[in-house]
């Protein structure tokens, strides 16, 4: 064998080994699905947050399995932030994971670059999974600010659950 051949399966078997550890680090199975009082609670608390940094943002919070269960929409914020917030929402909750792993990878570009093809994936940090006792009860979206508000922002309303 040559030494390319072998460098080619090492290099295989380290992706492997990685995609492996990835899917080990996925967040836990899915739970009962989010209602709307904790709905409505993990969203007043994002809504907080955008406040402090005088942001106009879409809300949105969707059950287990991406199903829009609440949605807010703060006055001034840009009509396009409705449907990436919901977006971002169902994309957390489908893939069990942040939006901003996507964002992440695509980021990487090469290889990672194939998330791109993934429907529903949203590559933009904003959509943050919930997670209630364990288990992933449904996710939230945030747009409006750029990436990374949308980012803290939702990551103010999962907090709201622990």
């Amino acid at each position: 064998m040559s030494r390319r051949f072998v460098r080619m399966c090492l290099v295989l078997v380290v992706f492997a080994l990685i995609g492996a550890m990835a899917q080990a680090q996925l967040p836990n199975p899915y739970g009962a699905s989010i209602g709307i009082e904790g709905a409505k609670k993990v969203a007043a608390a994002a809504i907080t947050e955008a406040r402090k940094s005088n942001l106009n943002m879409a809300v949105a919070v969707v059950d287990t399995a991406g199903n829009l269960v609440y949605f807010e929409k703060m006055d001034g914020t840009q009509i396009g932030s409705v449907n990436v917030a919901q977006d971002k929402a169902r994309s957390a909750a489908l893939f069990k994971r942040p939006t901003k792993a996507f964002q992440d990878v695509v980021a990487g570009g090469g290889v990672g670059l194939r998330i791109l093809a993934l429907e529903g994936a949203v590559p933009v940090d904003g959509g943050v999974p919930l997670i209630s006792e364990g288990k992933i009860v449904g996710a939230i979206g945030l747009s409006g600010g750029t990436s990374d508000q949308d980012g803290q922002c939702a990551q103010a309303g999962a907090n709201a659950l622990k």
